[in-house]
């Protein structure tokens, strides 16, 4: 049994509450809005994001974030753009002891970070893990079987956080390699939202299966260029969590890019569905492209869509009539 804190009462945080919880752990969510503690609190559930799912009463729900004292584990749970803000705040309270295991996906705008590597800034007395892979909240908070991957620097922790989280609904793998972690479970995001587009032009299931395949062909084309592993994307963290992000309507990024599709304003798509870590992450992965020099044709492509005005038909054409490629290119630059 083991003390954690999960930062974030979003559906992904309640959700890994309620499998913590029901697996034996002492489980505290942190959240920064007293309303969405309170609502909790009278119902029972958080009808926003887990419609129907019971939060157990055993959890302990804080709105102080010193309730990361003295854990022996704290999930971060918070979307890629308020990570620092919160793990700056809990950092003055946490000790060193204590395991840092981040969910978050996303490139940090600016310095183009990955989470990880915000995490260990901001706890640089902790060791900080990553947690990825297919994982719906809907369905992790309802004990649907569900597999997933850690990895950290250090095997030894990864073997904690395997053996402390795993139970008979939620396996989990160990890899290590951080960075391909990482980048495969940020930019399935991207790959998604442009699922949903073509989904939303009423194109088939030829085009989504060419935009997965040549999708994960990118993301590890960037990936490799920042050291992570080839094996690393076909894997959870690659393959496995970019066919449940664009193949499921649980998929906020595949619902926003339907809308996009059928002619609904990016911006508007995302503020109907709400959490799009796609949408900024697009445009962080865009720029993160250019500057290492690495060709994400559909990451470029849907950024046109998203911030340049770009008709998502046209985008799709750009796509169709790029210059012939050997889809075997061996070294992942072409």
């Amino acid at each position: 049994m083991a003390d954690i804190t999960i930062l974030g009462s979003g559906g992904f945080g309640l959700a890994l509450a309620i499998m913590c919880d029901n697996a034996g752990h002492n489980v505290t969510v942190w959240s920064k809005f007293q309303d969405e503690i309170d609502a909790i609190r009278r119902t029972g559930e958080l009808k926003a994001k887990l419609p129907g799912v019971q939060v157990n009463k055993s959890i302990t729900l804080a709105s102080d974030i010193s309730c990361v004292k003295d854990k022996d584990m704290v999930i971060l749970g918070i979307p890629s753009p308020f990570l620092r803000e919160v793990c700056e705040s809990a950092a003055q309270y946490i000790e060193s002891k204590t395991v840092v295991v981040n969910t978050a996906k996303g490139l940090e705008g600016g310095s183009l970070k990955t989470m990880c590597q915000v995490a260990k800034e901001c706890f640089p007395d902790n060791q900080v893990a990553v947690l990825t892979g297919p994982s719906h909240a809907e369905e992790v908070a309802r004990g649907v079987p569900t597999t997933i991957v850690t990895a950290s620097d250090d095997r030894n922790v990864s073997y904690y956080i395997q053996n402390t989280l795993s139970n008979d609904t939620f396996r989990v793998y160990v890899n290590d390699d951080v960075m391909g972690c990482e980048i495969g479970g940020s930019l399935k995001n991207v790959i998604a939202l442009a699922a949903g587009v073509c989904d939303g032009l009423g194109l088939g299931d030829n085009t989504k299966a060419a935009l997965m395949t040549r999708g994960i062909r990118e993301i590890a084309r960037l990936g490799l260029a920042m050291g992570a592993k080839a094996d690393t994307f076909a894997g959870l963290s690659g393959i496995g969590d970019l066919i449940v992000t664009c193949c499921s309507m649980h998929s906020r990024n595949r619902r926003a890019g339907m809308l996009i599709g059928q002619g609904v304003s990016p911006e508007e798509a995302v503020r109907r569905v709400g959490t799009v870590e796609g949408y900024v992450c697009t445009k962080n992965a865009w720029e993160l492209s250019k500057k290492m020099g690495i060709e994400m044709p559909i990451t470029e492509q849907l950024a046109n869509v998203l911030f340049c005005g770009e008709p998502a038909a046209a985008a799709i054409k750009n796509l169709m009539c790029r210059p012939s490629r050997n889809e075997t290119e061996s070294n992942f630059l072409n």
